[in-house]
């Protein structure tokens, strides 16, 4: 891998050298970046793959929800509509993306919208909303948000901080300056303040950026088809064999979750957003109904569920027991009420100060 690195490298210097000319072009106001009279809260990364974006999200719905009419816009990744498209509970996948049906089905009262153009989609919104939330948006420097959230994978942090293809980077390190707040995510639910302040050298944040711990809180497994009991993970021992399914970039932390519980585990691993196909499932279900293990489950994820409810799908899963196990992002203490209160403030002064403008 390390030969494969250096190999890379050449390619990843152009790259780079590409994308520090992009930013410098916006930085000088040469290619426009739009600034909204609304606040605007965008929740991105540097790498590519997951860093734990759609829990962060989930977190400042919960914390505005409820006070604020809330809009959250994302590009609605592996999509086959295009343009703008308001997000109904009654949407597929495949029409509006699986992260924002997520949140479209998980939260009723809120607004969630795709959109390829930022802008476009922030027009469509701004009337009748107070807050719009971007997800995945901090490379989009068409719109300039009012707070900016970055995020970075614990279990990613002693990576090499290298651009593609070299590395794992979709912008070099010196991007982060963008943000105001850094928050790492997925770290352990106990950290020293020895292994906080080896973060905080990690990752060497500007004197005007705050930055902030959080970690990922697991429910209970929650029947994907009909109206089943749900089953508190603590449930689950040695005896039980786990199906595994996902699509998603990084599944690491969950596998270890589970392996805490049983080390029965068949994994199905496929690539972030992967279209499921019928021959995926019915290679699963087979196996499933093949194993001989008195107890046994098919688990994924909530933002894979979104995916496997194509009719096609379900059709083969439907019989089966298929769990999806939902997560929160946690903010490590004493800072919960810190970051939630730079949220709100964020969002009532810039309303208070475009009214009375």
């Amino acid at each position: 891998m390390q030969y494969l690195r250096l190999l890379l490298l050449p390619f990843s210097w152009l790259y780079g050298l590409i994308i520090l000319l992009r930013n410098a072009a916006y930085d000088a106001g040469i290619f426009s970046s739009r600034k909204f009279d609304l606040p605007v809260i965008c929740i991105g990364n540097l790498a590519v793959g997951g860093a734990g974006k759609s829990p962060m999200a989930e977190y400042i719905i919960r914390l505005l929800k409820d006070q604020r009419k809330v809009a959250v816009l994302s590009r609605g990744y592996g999509r086959k509509t295009k343009g703008f498209r308001i997000v109904e509970t009654s949407d597929t996948a495949q029409q509006a993306g699986d992260e924002p049906l997520q949140f479209r089905r998980k939260f009723v009262p809120i607004t969630v919208a795709v959109a390829e153009k930022r802008v476009t989609g922030i027009e469509n919104l701004r009337n009748d909303h107070e807050v719009i939330i971007l997800d995945d948006a901090f490379q989009h420097r068409a719109v300039k948000p009012g707070l900016n959230i970055l995020l970075f994978d614990y279990t990613r942090l002693r990576d090499f901080m290298l651009v593609l293809p070299a590395g794992n980077l979709r912008e070099p390190f010196w991007g982060r300056k963008r943000a105001d707040v850094l928050v790492v995510t997925k770290t352990p639910e106990v950290l020293s303040p020895e292994h906080k302040t080896w973060m905080v050298r990690r990752l060497k944040p500007f004197s005007y950026q705050s930055i902030y711990f959080s970690f990922l809180e697991y429910g209970n497994l929650i029947p994907l088809f009909g109206e089943g009991q749900e089953i508190p993970l603590d449930k689950i021992d040695q005896e039980t064999r786990l199906f595994l399914i996902t699509g998603i970039a990084n599944p690491s932390p969950l596998l270890s979750k589970l392996e805490g519980y049983t080390n029965k585990i068949s994994h199905y691993d496929y690539p972030d957003h992967h279209p499921f196909s019928t021959k995926n499932i019915a290679k699963l279900a087979e196996d499933f109904k093949q194993d001989r293990a008195a107890l046994k489950l098919i688990v994924t994820t909530e933002k894979d569920s979104q995916r496997l409810m194509d009719p096609e799908l379900t059709e083969l899963l439907s019989a089966l027991p298929v769990y999806y196990l939902p997560v929160r992002a946690r903010i490590h203490e004493p800072d919960a009420n810190k970051f939630d209160y730079l949220i709100e403030r964020y969002v009532s002064e810039h309303l208070q100060h475009n009214r009375v403008h």
